[in-house]
Formats: structure tokens, sequence, C-alpha cells
């Protein structure tokens, strides 16, 4: 497993992370173009950036203009 994480912004405004799974064969890059829907932009970020505590997710946000490593084919 990588210790990297795909972010993107659903288009109801919720957040979805994407653990990848680089025994696949894809790079990171590769998986996040792959799996993340079309159209929407995502950010990969370090495990360590995502916070372990997840009493409040759904209630998690991000900027869009933070979401800036590609766009979902």
């Amino acid at each position: 497993m990588s210790d990297k994480r795909i972010i993107y912004k659903n288009t109801d405004d919720t957040i979805s992370i994407i653990v990848p799974i680089v025994e696949s064969g894809f790079t990171v890059e590769q998986i996040a173009k792959k799996d993340v829907p079309t159209g929407l932009k995502y950010k990969i970020v370090d495990v360590s950036e995502i916070s372990s505590d997840r009493t409040f997710r759904d209630a998690w946000i991000i900027d869009e203009a933070e979401l800036t490593d590609g766009v979902g084919d």
C-alpha cells in the first residue's frame, strides 16, 4: 500500500479519498487519472496529511483551489 492518498471533491461537495495500491503496477498518478471521476480535480498528499480522527469525516472540507495535481479522465 502507498504512503500517498488521492483527494478529490465530489459534485455534491463531499470529499473522497482514494488509497492507491501501488502493487497494482500503476503509479499513484496513473491511479488518480484512472479512478478520479472525469473532470474532477484532485490532489495527491502524504498519508500524514489526512486526519486519523474520523469522528467528523463527513464534515471535512477542502478548497478546490488546493486540488492542483490533475483532473480525472
